[in-house]
């Protein structure tokens, strides 16, 4: 049963006397104890299923919940692979994060986009495998999980990892590195001495308390939980704030510069018709073999804006994408491997991908879909590259918002702490 560890399995009521694993109820006063939450759905004769967490298999009042102990059945023998040098402040958060390892507590890394947060992660994993640790890397999107992979792998090319996320092809197995979406976390109990939760702030974790409730599940009651973050919710920063949560703060990208300034350009109504400074600036770009992405609200937005930029300039090669796409992933790595030259995309882009050298173009950023965090999360593809480590972000708007001022602002603020540390 070596595949189960850790696992938390569903299993029709039975009587058993084996002691290799534990055995609750599914539900308790009518709250399903797999996902937290009480959304239930009428079976005959009185009985019920969960509704909440029906995409991983329907779990009823007539089942229990099998959990099978973590025994942390590894060697320790572990190898670092990556070779790359942490700068001064990378090292000093990596340190704090080994602290936090030690001392088995919850610690929040408040870096900016493009801040190196994954490298300053190796140290600290090293260490937990070093020590026999089991570990869990979790993400609300899949296009982190997908980008996070290698680079993991390569930095742990002799340790054994799954990687588990809704359109995973490969099957489940027993390992001591685990990379997931926190959807993922749902089939585990106990089972993560350190758990990384990278994109905290995102949808569809942040406010989620079923998702929550799983991340807490799925980590041991003696652990290290360490949240990511560029722009951390309210709600993270009061429990900093009230010092209730340690938190490292890093306001300089890995390269040493600042982030990208937000700049707005007043327009009528794009969808009518692109603004003429709009297509002027493709031009630019284009003319320079720059590339893009265009971020707009609504996915009814795509085709159309896609088919008049091709209209307007039918020798670049691009596309469009969003989170229903069913190449969406196809489509990220052509943009990766710059057989496009640009993507016309919602805000399923705005965080937890890198395309080094691009610029980036918002239409109607000041529509409600665009929040402050969004707004600087998409500035902050701009600029990742040591080779080009500025750019545009120029957002095409009716009218300013609080949100693009805020957004503004929340950049400034950084950038000022970034000055003080030297950042150019």
């Amino acid at each position: 049963m070596k595949v189960h560890y850790g696992r938390q399995i569903i299993q029709p009521k039975i009587a058993t006397s084996s002691e290799k694993f534990t055995i609750s109820p599914a539900f308790i006063a009518h709250v399903c104890q797999r996902c937290g939450q009480k959304n239930n759905e009428k079976l005959p004769n009185n009985h019920f299923y969960c509704q909440a967490c029906l995409s991983l298999g329907r779990v009823s009042s007539h089942d229990v919940l099998l959990s099978y102990p973590e025994p942390n059945d590894f060697t320790g023998e572990v190898i670092l692979s990556w070779q790359g040098r942490l700068t001064r402040q990378q090292q000093d958060v990596s340190d704090e994060l080994i602290e936090t390892l030690a001392r088995q507590r919850e610690h929040l890394i408040w870096a900016v986009t493009g801040a190196g947060k994954t490298e300053m992660l190796f140290p600290v994993i090293y260490q937990a495998l070093k020590q026999k640790l089991r570990v869990a890397i979790v993400s609300p999107r899949i296009d982190v999980i997908v980008e996070l992979a290698p680079r993991l792998r390569q930095a742990f090319s002799q340790t054994d990892m799954v990687v588990l996320h809704g359109a995973q092809t490969e099957d489940y197995r027993y390992t001591q590195l685990v990379l997931a979406t926190t959807h993922q976390m749902l089939r585990f109990k106990s089972a993560f001495d350190l758990l990384i939760v990278d994109e905290v702030d995102s949808f569809p974790y942040a406010g989620d308390k079923m998702l929550e409730h799983a991340v807490e599940t799925a980590r041991k009651s003696h652990s290290a939980l360490i949240y990511l973050s560029a722009t951390p919710t309210k709600a993270l920063q009061k429990r900093v704030k009230h010092h209730e949560l340690m938190a490292s703060y890093l306001p300089l990208r890995f390269h040493q510069h600042l982030l990208p300034t937000l700049n707005t350009k007043i327009v009528s109504d794009w969808r009518k018709k692109l603004p003429a400074k709009f297509l002027k600036q493709i031009r630019q770009l284009t003319q320079n073999h720059g590339r893009f992405l265009i971020f707009v609200p609504k996915v009814a937005d795509l085709k159309p804006v896609f088919q008049m930029i091709e209209k307007h300039f039918p020798d670049i090669n691009g596309a469009y994408v969003h989170a229903a796409d069913p190449y969406r992933q196809e489509k990220v790595q052509k943009m990766r491997d710059e057989a496009y030259q640009y993507l016309v995309t919602t805000t399923i882009l705005e965080r937890g991908v890198t395309f080094p050298g691009i610029d980036v173009l918002i239409l109607g950023a000041d529509e409600a879909i665009f929040s402050e965090n969004a707004l600087v999360q998409i500035a902050g593809r701009v600029g990742r590259s040591k080779d080009r480590p500025t750019g545009l972000v120029l957002a095409y708007i009716q009218h300013t918002t609080l949100k693009i001022r805020a957004a503004q602002h929340q950049i400034k603020q950084m950038n000022r702490r970034g000055k003080r540390l030297g950042g150019q």
